[in-house]
């Protein structure tokens, strides 16, 4: 007989980490599913400086203790990349992923999101070869380069700077006159003698010199004119867009593709909960993403008592 778990995860960021620490101490059986290393986002991230009792810490540092803290709490973690879930006529809800199922009374929803391609010409040709969408795996590789990044939100801003203790020299290209970041991240990147700004600018195209990329084209949103930075390395942080292409048959996301819960976590379908990024809300941070992922699994339980037992 296939196990059945009385809760799947589907992802182990600090959403579905949390989620599984309240679910195995409440005694659910519970499995977190994840098809790279846990932490998600966060896993990424050189440094977290507004999560609660950590003045900083680095992003794998609070990835490896979230985990730990989850398989020490009795969650089992299982590799997968989920390609479908659909719901059995018994209720079961079976996740497919490809090579072997899972089945769960209730699942939860906390696959995340993964960065916003420009859809240049030359963005995919030269992925792995000078463009990048993460500063903490790939800056040492451009140590003593020039480099660009383009965005201004807090993503792009607390990269430039990690980057900007590497490099010889980052450009900020960013289409509006002004950067969306928080105004302490703001004031350290002004400060920063490496970085420069390029205001009012959005990407044309990537170009290629022996093999990698070698400038970065702009066009500027006002005058029109084109120009282009010499670069050997280009990070993008235009922002995130959510990982639901596994759940999109269970009707439950809205148009932009993040999914619809209630206060308590729960989505539109019986036994399936979300909690994290991948839900549609106004903050995405480590923080609402622990509390989404607390809430999901009390949900959770609830269900499971009053409906299963």
């Amino acid at each position: 007989m296939e196990k059945v778990y009385d809760l799947a995860i589907i992802g182990a960021g600090p959403a579905g980490m949390t989620a599984a620490i309240y679910a195995a101490r409440a005694s659910l059986s519970v499995v977190m599913i994840e098809r790279g290393a846990p932490g998600g986002q966060m896993v990424n991230t050189f440094e977290i400086e507004n999560y609660t009792g950590f003045e900083t810490i680095t992003g794998p540092e609070l990835s490896m203790k979230m985990f730990e803290h989850a398989q020490a709490a009795g969650a089992e973690y299982a590799y997968g990349n989920v390609e479908n879930v659909v719901i059995a006529e018994d209720g079961t809800k079976v996740i497919d992923c490809g090579d072997h199922q899972i089945h769960a009374k209730t699942i939860i929803i906390a696959t995340g999101t993964k960065h916003r391609l420009l859809n240049v010409p030359g963005e995919s040709e030269l992925s792995g070869r000078g463009i990048s969408w993460c500063a903490v795996c790939d800056g040492a590789f451009f140590r003593g380069k020039k480099v660009v990044v383009i965005g201004g939100g807090d993503s792009a801003v607390e990269e430039a700077i990690y980057l900007a203790g590497l490099v010889e020299k980052v450009t900020i290209v960013h289409r509006r006159d002004e950067l969306r970041a928080q105004k302490i991240l703001q004031k350290r990147a002004f400060a920063d003698e490496k970085i420069e700004f390029v205001w009012d600018s959005v990407v044309e195209s990537f170009e290629e010199a022996n093999g990698k990329l070698g400038a970065v084209k702009i066009k500027n949103t006002k005058t029109g004119e084109i120009s282009e930075i010499e670069a050997d390395g280009a990070f993008i942080y235009i922002g995130l867009d959510p990982i639901t292409d596994m759940i999109k048959e269970l009707g439950v996301t809205d148009d932009a593709g993040y999914v619809k819960v209630d206060h308590a976590m729960m989505t539109p379908v019986e036994g399936v909960f979300a909690a994290g990024d991948v839900i549609s809300k106004e903050l995405r941070q480590v923080v609402t993403a622990v509390n989404d992922g607390a809430i999901a699994a009390q949900s959770a339980f609830k269900y499971i008592e009053t409906n299963l037992r």
